[in-house]
């Protein structure tokens, strides 16, 4: 405590690693809903457009969604990544849109998921920092 008052940084509230383990859930589920629970408005209005738009960008292009049955390391990288996309994963899943990697669009398309799902990760941690209030 002492540390954080010396540092400038300000020490986390009681119970605030459960507040920030839930706003990481919740921002990892759904793209910004963790800022939203820390009342950060325009951040999570920027990343759900951001990360729900880099995933219809890829289902557009037609890219693959991995699934849990990969076949070799850089596809089960590949599940990780699509996975972290939260609830856009099983929604990619369900449209089950057959993906056309016999063009470099199809390839792109499934860039752009895994980079959609890569980016709610790093939002949803950057939601748990701010609620234990490692960052402002």
């Amino acid at each position: 405590m002492a540390e954080a008052a010396h540092s400038g940084q300000h020490a986390a509230p009681a119970g605030s690693r459960a507040w920030a383990a839930a706003a990481f859930l919740a921002g990892w589920l759904v793209p910004g809903l963790g800022h939203v629970l820390l009342k950060r408005w325009s951040r999570a209005a920027v990343f759900f457009v951001s990360i729900v738009g880099l995933a219809a960008v890829g289902l557009w292009l037609h890219g693959k969604v991995y699934d849990s049955h990969a076949a070799d390391p850089f596809e089960w990288l590949g599940y990780l990544a699509d996975l972290g996309s939260g609830v856009l994963y099983p929604v990619a899943q369900h449209l089950s849109i057959a993906p056309d990697l016999a063009r470099a669009a199809g390839d792109y398309g499934t860039r752009f998921f895994a980079a959609a799902g890569a980016l709610n990760l790093l939002c949803a941690f950057d939601a748990y920092a701010i609620g234990t209030g490692e960052k402002e």
